[in-house]
């Protein structure tokens, strides 16, 4: 009978130690178990590559290459053949041009190169008496500058059309009194719409592509 007893209480100590190991996180399978937190984070939805790449780094809008078209050549009696590539060449203080610059006699007409309005009028120290213009819808301003004089009567926010004359050549500001020229730059506004700021486009491919006068 003693016997006996042993032998059931040897079977009930291992049943329970069975069952307690497993409750240990062991179980005699020698499978594991998770936490729930491990378990959440093996049954969350997969993120595919590419919205996981989007997710860390969008991509940067592409270029529009969008340029104004149409335009005259604002200096009277030049033909688009006489205009040079100056958009790049050095300056001082270690400065780009970002313009052009059409030589010819002082005192020669400087034309509108497109409809729109006179955004600003400035004497500068650099530019001489320049002209700030505005075409019709904001995107794009005209700048002319070194002008000999205003033509009469201009004021700001005025409007002007294409060939109206704006100014005449001169050497205002830095430029050589032997070399007079009108300095003309195009600059893509940003929304602010500031005279003083923006994108510098090369005016030389939009003056040689249009028809040079009226």
């Amino acid at each position: 009978m003693r016997l006996a007893q042993l032998i059931v209480l040897g079977l009930v100590m291992g049943v329970a130690a069975g069952w307690w190991l497993q409750r240990d996180g062991k179980p005699s399978d020698g499978a594991t178990v998770h936490s729930p937190a491990v378990v959440a984070a093996d049954h969350a939805p997969a993120v595919p590559a590419e919205q996981a790449a989007t997710a860390i780094a969008a991509p940067a809008p592409a270029a529009t290459g969008d340029t104004p078209s149409g335009l005259l050549l604002p200096v009277q009696g030049i033909a688009p053949s006489q205009l040079q590539d100056t958009f790049t060449d050095a300056r001082s203080e270690g400065r780009v041009h970002d313009a052009i610059d059409i030589m010819a006699a002082a005192g020669t007409p400087v034309l509108a190169v497109a409809d729109g309005h006179v955004e600003k009028l400035f004497d500068s120290k650099r530019g001489g008496l320049t002209l700030y213009q505005f075409e019709p819808s904001g995107r794009w301003c005209y700048y002319y500058a070194h002008l000999q004089r205003y033509a009469d009567g201009l004021a700001e926010k005025q409007t002007i059309k294409r060939g109206d004359v704006i100014g005449y050549v001169g050497s205002t500001g830095n430029a050589n009194p032997e070399a007079p020229h009108l300095h003309f730059e195009v600059h893509a506004l940003g929304p602010e719409k500031q005279w003083w700021k923006g994108e510098s486009l090369n005016p030389y491919p939009l003056l040689k592509k249009g028809d040079g006068g009226d």
